[in-house]
């Protein structure tokens, strides 16, 4: 298992690196002159004289990625700026202060936001699809069938501007969405997101249930499954211990891959409900022209997939002890 971990995280650090000098080449090779995207829309002379030097512009770009890499590891010194502290993502010019400390202020809310529908929409698909599959061809399994097309079809910010006007305005069932930290009030919290959650879960709650009941109805077909069901095994536990388990590695998988996306910025949600989470923060960095912020928000996305590649990796290994010799 050691070994297994072992080769999963040198890879993923590998991934990473290679990400972050492909998107580091994207933003400061390919743009002419990159300074002037990272200095803002309004920027004097002597501001992107300034933005150029701390940049190093004069440098070849193999050099600035290993200062910029430097920075991650030691920290680094902006002349005019003060110093950013280990890990430094970079310097914002356009909100004078490292990227790090604005994506600190805005992860909470994207974690939170992220977590909760994510247990809401596991939760729901995967027990709805289960009943559907475990119902085959009858009313349940038809109803759920339905909901899920239904579910998959409509968007975010259709279901949320409907949502809001009849919950929270004309109705007054929810107040407006808002972000409370957790620490300080945790029926505030989860009272400010029960919105945003229940919408962002309709969509994805959709895909799970069509997963869940495809593999499902697959697994319950094979010959392990038959045979435990032939030798009188409750039906509880056939369900349960049998097909659910090899049902759970393709969940698993689109439900990693749907947290890194989240976490990297659910943007039409958060501009939908009006929230300032990581998704709003790209946006503003694209109209505002902060380059660095834009850099480290996409970086912050790869991460995340990559992180929580990883993660899933492991839980194969956990679910199907047979991954740990593959």
């Amino acid at each position: 298992m050691l070994a297994f971990l072992t080769r999963r995280s040198i890879g993923a650090v590998v991934t990473l690196l290679i990400i972050a000098a492909v998107t580091f080449f994207l933003f400061f090779a390919v743009p002419a002159d990159p300074a002037r995207l990272a200095c803002g829309k309004v920027c004097p002379p002597e501001l992107l004289e300034q933005a150029r030097h701390n940049l190093g512009m004069d440098m070849p770009v193999w050099q600035q990625f290993l200062a910029w890499v430097g920075g991650l590891v030691a920290g680094r010194d902006y002349e005019g700026l003060g110093h950013c502290p280990a890990p430094c993502l970079g310097y914002s010019f356009v909100n004078r202060e490292p990227v790090l400390e604005t994506i600190l202020d805005r992860l909470p809310l994207t974690l939170s936001l992220t977590f909760g529908a994510a247990l809401l929409f596991l939760l729901f698909g995967v027990g709805t699809g289960m009943i559907a599959a475990l119902k085959q061809g009858k009313a349940l399994d038809k109803i759920a069938s339905v909901s899920s097309l239904i579910g998959a079809s409509v968007q975010i910010y259709f279901v949320g501007t409907l949502a809001m006007y009849f919950l929270v305005y004309q109705w007054q069932i929810l107040g407006r969405p808002q972000y409370i930290p957790l620490t300080d009030n945790p029926i505030a919290w989860a009272y400010g997101l029960l919105l945003p959650w229940v919408v962002l879960s309709i969509i994805f709650t959709a895909n799970y249930t069509r997963m869940t009941r495809s593999t499902m109805v697959e697994q319950l077909s094979e010959d392990y499954v038959r045979t435990a069901t032939a030798k009188g095994m409750p039906r509880r536990t056939v369900v349960m211990r049998f097909a659910l388990r090899g049902t759970l590695i393709p969940i698993v998988t689109i439900f990693g891959v749907d947290l890194g996306q989240l976490i990297g910025g659910a943007i039409i949600t958060e501009t939908t409900f009006g929230l300032q989470g990581i998704g709003r923060l790209a946006i503003r960095a694209v109209t505002d022209s902060d380059l660095p912020m834009l850099m480290a928000t996409v970086l912050l996305a790869a991460a995340a997939i990559v992180v929580f590649n990883v993660i899933v990796d492991i839980l194969y290994a956990v679910i199907d002890p047979r991954v740990r010799l593959s």
